[in-house]
């Protein structure tokens, strides 16, 4: 057999099996490519992208910061009870905690064909990530300081007279669609269920980014900074993005302190730190630094791929479908009824 047919049918053997996210990766990058650019010469991050993963946030225990290649297996493997979601870890397999039996078909939850968690463990560098969070090298968010922790006490104490249920102001700001923060950010994180997809739209001057969570948007202008009074704090803080060759770095201040941070609320003094880039055809390498003094111990960050996603973005209709907050709250109210009236009769 000749050396030339020997190539093709080692390619032919290679490209039939099965290969797993790293080493797809790995062959991507090894091709040619170029970054792709706007007119004004800049890399172009426009299109549909998602950052859905199954790389959890942060990492546990003493895992290492890479899985193997046969971690990467088991876990974007699929068995089949989840055709709408492939891939999901959590789907028809034993992790699965939540749910009762009576809720379940086949081992499955009734609702699970409306869960989209990723398909895929987050590569950066070649590298099958443990964890999203890469500073500090554990791969977990540092300490909180005294001066965070007294405030979170002191927020829990605020809304302690009141049921959860009490009055609208108490639901989260999402279900009153007000604001979803993540995954529009910053810093941009996937929303570990569904809808972690996003629109760019970029120009010389902006970069847009919508969210198809609760469809947030972000408008970056990118030029000379604009500060504001740090007693004006808007939802997605002032952003404000530079180049430093082909990285977009966009610098957040002036955070809401009711847009909170992995559930923390910023400083006045946070700084967010975002930077963009493009890695292939089909990923933007996003990182992210929080820079927090008065809420951390230390600086923390990660690295996040954000992929191109090959399908349409419809709207998010959450105030036109959003019956869910007044039925909540009439069901609450229902129940403490029902409860005044059992505590009447046991009276008699």
């Amino acid at each position: 057999m000749s050396n030339r047919m020997m190539v093709v049918l080692a390619v032919l053997c290679a490209t039939a099996a099965p290969v797993s996210t790293a080493a797809a990766q790995s062959r991507a990058s090894d091709a040619e490519w170029e970054v792709p650019r706007t007119v004004d010469g800049r890399p172009d991050f426009q299109g549909n992208w998602s950052n859905s993963t199954l790389t959890p946030f942060q990492r546990s225990g003493d895992r290492g910061p890479v899985y193997t290649p046969e971690e990467v297996a088991e876990r974007e493997q699929t068995d089949g009870s989840c055709p709408a979601n492939p891939g999901t870890v959590m789907c028809g397999r034993t992790e699965r905690t939540t749910g009762s039996n009576e809720a379940r078909l086949s081992g499955v939850e009734y609702n699970e064909v409306y869960w989209e968690r990723g398909s895929r463990i987050a590569v950066v560098n070649g590298e099958p990530r443990t964890s999203l969070v890469t500073v500090p090298a554990n791969g977990r968010p540092p300490a909180l300081t005294p001066e965070a922790q007294q405030l979170m006490q002191e927020r829990r104490d605020l809304r302690s007279p009141f049921g959860q249920y009490d009055h609208p102001e108490l639901r989260p700001m999402a279900e009153r669609c007000i604001m979803f923060g993540s995954p529009v950010g910053p810093p941009m994180l996937p929303t570990g269920a569904y809808n972690s997809n996003y629109i760019i739209v970029q120009t010389a001057d902006h970069l847009m980014i919508m969210s198809e969570m609760v469809h947030d948007v972000r408008i970056i202008p990118i030029g000379e900074p604009q500060t504001m009074r740090k007693d004006v704090r808007p939802w997605f803080g002032n952003s404000w993005g530079r180049w430093e060759g082909d990285v977009l770095v966009v610098e957040t201040t002036n955070i809401n302190p009711q847009q909170t941070i992995r559930g923390v609320p910023p400083s006045e003094d946070a700084l967010v730190i975002e930077r963009f880039s493009r890695a292939d055809e089909e990923t933007i390498l996003y990182e992210f630094t929080i820079d927090d003094p008065a809420m951390w111990t230390e600086r923390w960050g990660g690295q996040i791929p954000i992929n191109k996603f090959d399908a349409q973005l419809y709207e998010y209709a959450c105030h036109e479908g959003n019956y869910s907050l007044a039925g909540v709250l009439s069901g609450a109210r229902y129940e403490e009824r029902m409860e005044a009236q059992e505590a009447s009769d046991s009276r008699r």
